[in-house]
């Protein structure tokens, strides 16, 4: 999260050249003792009585959530006169399109204070939401809604995605209003480092897919694959989705994914507190003022951070790294999804070990694993002629050694391995989220979905 005061300095430096963007992302290297950890979270709000999505406004509302969460000393932050986010201590309480609530965590050291994060939020949501009939579910698509079931929040830079979205992919607005996610933030050491985490990343993310795949249902049946989230982000829009190719080529770094990003169409550019639509047109006629929705003027820093904000491959630049293939899910799997990539790429000999791992694969390799796992899961093959599920074995036990190594432990003595623990049971089941979930609407739940909303709610 950037702070108010970075973000006035971001507001005010004009860019004159293309070295200022690659300036601005390597800036984001770091010595290893200031490496953090930043986690998101989203989860679907819905009405305990009708079990259908919560509006912005009413007693059982976004703003409701809100208003009732201020009493823990969350701050509003307001867009056109609407509440649209709440911060505190480098937290963010945002909404997506749909009305998810995602926590945007703090940069911290470590997993034992993330998880303690996640878990002071949850329990503050479930108090509020409790107190007003509100129940929330994390899984990667919603289970029963429809895209007209939603209310659409209150947030300009949506209204300008939601028409813009159509024309570039089906599936834009189902990603908007009907997917949640996990993600987790890292830093890199050096430009180095950065290649190799990313190419890891992007290689192994079809593999998070798998062992967080939650998302089996659409509109109250089974839709046909295990990551329904997944899938939607295929036909979203191809100019700012999927993989990355050229991450694999010799001399990828900051000034290649610079020149990627400016490629990206944009959305809009922000000026005095208003959204101004500049959907499909592009930051390089920006950068040299032929931009159509502001002639004759130059971008800002900040307009190249928000930018960089509507880029959504599976692994996303910025400052930092954000991992981005996992479905939404169950309390323990907020903890479990940082504590998988930390344990990969926060130590020497994991990093190390985890690019032996995807020795030898090439972009192609990388596609077809990303295409054949929302519908195969761990059975999917696996490039080197194993299963999806072999590979995940193989992860968890680097990542495992990976916090063994960094020797963390909480106030019980406890280090942070522990938090795989989730991970490590779906595997030795050889069960994802998803097939759980199916197993049980098919058997005991006698095809009745909306025993979701009461077995797997916060």
């Amino acid at each position: 999260m950037i702070d108010s005061e970075e973000g006035r300095t971001l507001s005010t430096t004009v860019v004159e050249s293309r070295d200022q963007l690659v300036a601005y992302i390597e800036s984001g290297v770091k010595p290893r003792e200031n490496w953090r950890i930043g986690t998101e979270h989203e989860k679907f709000g819905f009405d305990l009585e009708t079990l259908k999505p919560i509006p912005y406004d009413g007693p059982k509302g976004v703003k409701a959530m809100f208003d009732g969460l201020a009493r823990f000393g969350w701050e509003p932050i307001v867009e056109g006169g609407y509440v649209i986010a709440l911060h505190m201590d480098g937290q963010t309480i945002s909404l997506e399109p749909g009305g998810q609530f995602e926590l945007s965590g703090a940069p911290l050291k470590t997993l034992h204070e993330t998880c303690a994060e996640v878990n002071t939020h949850l329990a503050q949501v479930k108090e509020v939401a409790a107190e007003i009939g509100v129940g929330f579910l994390g899984l990667g698509f919603h289970p029963t809604a429809r895209r007209e079931d939603f209310d659409t929040m209150p947030k300009a830079r949506y209204d300008i995605m939601k028409a813009y979205m159509p024309t570039k992919g089906n599936l834009g607005l189902d990603m908007m209003y009907r997917t949640c996610t996990i993600q987790v933030n890292l830093d890199f050491g050096s430009e180095a480092d950065m290649r190799e985490k990313f190419r890891i990343g992007m290689a192994l993310q079809p593999v998070a897919t798998a062992l967080f795949a939650a998302s089996p249902f659409k509109e109250g049946k089974p839709g046909g694959l295990l990551s329904l989230r997944s899938q939607v982000w295929t036909d979203t829009d191809p100019e700012r989705c999927g993989n990355l190719p050229f991450v694999f080529e010799d001399g990828f770094g900051f000034e290649r994914y610079v020149d990627y990003a400016l490629d990206v169409p944009m959305y809009f550019i922000h000026r005095d507190g208003k959204y101004i639509n500049a959907a499909g047109q592009s930051f390089r006629d920006f950068l040299d003022g032929r931009l159509p929705a502001r002639p004759g003027e130059k971008p800002t820093m900040k307009d190249w951070d928000n930018h960089l904000t509507t880029i959504f491959t599976e692994v996303r630049m910025k400052k930092f790294l954000e991992m981005r293939g996992a479905d939404g899910g169950p309390w323990a799997r907020i903890c479990a999804l940082p504590a998988l990539w930390v344990g990969l790429l926060y130590d020497d000999r994991a990093q190390n070990a985890a690019l032996d791992l995807i020795k030898g694969w090439t972009p192609a390799d990388v596609d077809r694993l990303r295409a054949e796992v929302p519908k195969l899961g761990f059975d999917a093959p696996s490039p080197d002629g194993r299963t999806v599920r072999d590979l995940a074995a193989d992860m968890l036990c680097i990542a495992d050694k990976g916090l063994r190594a960094r020797a963390t432990a909480d106030s019980m003595g406890q280090d942070e391995r522990h938090f795989l623990g989730t991970l490590r049971q779906l595997v030795e089941d050889n069960r994802s989220l998803a097939q759980e979930l199916l197993q049980k609407y098919e058997g005991p739940w006698g095809g009745d979905i909306n025993r979701v909303f009461t077995e797997y709610a916060y």
